[in-house]
């Protein structure tokens, strides 16, 4: 495709100069604007309004992706609303992690590790979110500017999207509920908005609630990991996804060295894969059905040298 059109473009470039030697060329008029690029983003693709936000969906952690410090999760790490140019700085990424918080296994938390929750009096199919004003104060929204990123880790990315809030604010949405923190909860492992008002849970990675048995349940089934094969993960150096420490991802498909090698606890994935003791997936391995949060359950703590993807 590239070689067809080379020549005619080659033509008119030189009838372009034939034009500016016939009639003079101007030394001060300005050069042609250089050609730009564009890095191509994801938008999320879940079952909110899906309005061109672009979103960047991005496997891995915050740390993982080297986002600046108090930005994005981090600007309010201790609990809380942001409010005046820290919401601004608040808005630039998102982190959802498929981790364990309290009796919570599995739930989402954000990138300072604060428990992230969905509201019953809220829709999923459309997307809708009913708590703004004070509740908004007491529930942070978790949201994201146009043009932000949201980083995943044991999350589909089928299962994010977006949807507009009363205040024109878009709010993420994971299996279309919109998400939330609870004020209350300060530290890592917080889980104070757990069933408040019976209306309030953790959310699971599918958009379902956490701590409730399934028959209870009205989000989309499929909390257990699918065996579809995963193109991409994120290895934990310490166990539950925890981002205390050091993280590394891995996308494609085939054999992947990790850079690395023999630092691994857990590992969050959207399917299976295979880990291996080697490099160059030789040595002693194992088949894992997406996320493994304690490698040493499965004897192979601090001993992933390489995984095989797709």
């Amino acid at each position: 495709m590239l070689r067809k059109h080379l020549v005619p473009f080659a033509v008119l470039m030189a009838a372009g100069v034939a034009m500016l030697s016939a009639c003079g060329s101007d030394p001060a008029a300005p050069a042609p604007a250089a050609q730009t690029t564009t890095q191509a983003t994801t938008q999320a693709s879940g079952q909110g309004d899906g309005a061109g936000t672009d979103l960047s969906l991005l496997s891995g952690t915050a740390k993982s992706n080297n986002s600046p410090a108090g930005t994005g999760d981090w600007a309010v790490p201790n609990g809380g609303a942001a409010t005046g140019a820290k919401l601004q700085s608040a808005q630039k990424w998102v982190q959802l992690t498929a981790s364990r918080a309290g009796d919570l296994d599995p739930v989402v938390v954000n990138g300072a590790g604060l428990t992230l929750y969905r509201f019953d009096k809220d829709t999923a199919n459309p997307s809708r979110s009913n708590c703004n004003g004070d509740c908004a104060v007491t529930w942070p929204p978790v949201t994201v500017a146009p043009g932000g990123k949201i980083f995943i880790a044991g999350i589909k990315k089928s299962a994010i999207g977006t949807v507009k809030r009363a205040d024109g604010t878009r709010q993420v949405t994971i299996g279309g509920w919109p998400v939330y923190r609870f004020a209350k909860d300060t530290k890592r492992g917080d889980t104070l908005g757990q069933g408040v008002g019976g209306t309030w849970f953790g959310v699971t990675p599918t958009g379902a609630k956490a701590g409730v048995p399934a028959g209870g349940n009205d989000a989309p089934a499929g909390d257990a990991p699918q065996a579809t094969p995963a193109t991409s993960a994120v290895l934990f150096d310490d166990a539950n996804f925890s981002d205390n420490g050091a993280s590394q991802g891995v996308g494609g498909s085939g054999c992947q060295n990790l850079s690395r090698p023999g630092v691994t606890s857990s590992v969050a994935a959207p399917g299976s894969l295979k880990i291996w003791s080697e490099a160059n997936c030789k040595g002693r391995s194992l088949v894992i059905n997406g996320d493994v949060r304690d490698l040493s359950k499965v004897n192979f703590d601090n001993a992933v040298a390489s995984v095989f993807l797709g």
